[in-house]
């Protein structure tokens, strides 16, 4: 693995962290839309930088 890959691999794995603790921090009971809508952001984000990984080691 090239050591660019490495680092974008780092970064992806941040942001799932990331979007993991934003999960776990929010109260079911209480979550609003803007919530959610930045939830769903956060995993557009990291699916499209999981796509450019993908084809970049193709």
């Amino acid at each position: 693995m090239q050591k660019i890959e490495k680092s974008q691999l780092d970064v992806l794995q941040e942001r799932f962290h990331t979007f993991m603790e934003t999960l776990e921090s929010i109260e079911p009971e209480k979550v609003d839309l803007a919530e959610i809508d930045h939830l769903i952001e956060m995993i557009d984000e990291i699916e499209e930088k999981f796509k450019e990984l993908k084809d970049d080691d193709q």
